[in-house]
């Protein structure tokens, strides 16, 4: 199934505008855990776990950190099945990141620190 694509720009134009998308983080375990920042108001997507509840109303775009969509476009082609208006960022949250658009911190896993000398050659 082709799933449509969207661009960083038309995403922020339509942020900014009065009718926002939902926005979904379909980034995998890792990436999303070792990182600090997500979209604005996005919605995390687990593919094992239950999806989150999404209007059927409004446009939604999936992200993931894979710059060829990888995630994002097998979550949004699901959505497409079950009936959602969904796309796919182009580029997901790296090309986001790289023209410095809006994000907003979330918690990311704090690492023990090391045994005593275990840093030691």
């Amino acid at each position: 199934m082709a799933v449509p694509r969207i661009s960083k720009e038309d995403l922020k134009q339509r942020l900014d505008s009065g009718s926002a998308p939902v926005i979904v983080d379909a980034r995998l375990k890792y990436p999303y855990e070792h990182s600090t920042v997500k979209l604005p108001g996005a919605l995390r997507y687990l593919p094992d776990g239950p999806a989150p509840s999404l209007p059927r109303d409004r446009e939604i775009v999936v992200y993931d950190s894979d710059p060829n969509e990888l995630a994002s476009s097998h979550v949004a082609a699901e959505l497409i099945r079950q009936g959602y208006r969904a796309a796919a960022l182009k580029g997901g949250i790296v090309e986001w990141l790289t023209a410095n658009l809006p994000t907003e911190s979330k918690e990311a896993p704090k690492q023990a620190p090391p045994e005593p000398g275990a840093l030691k050659g």
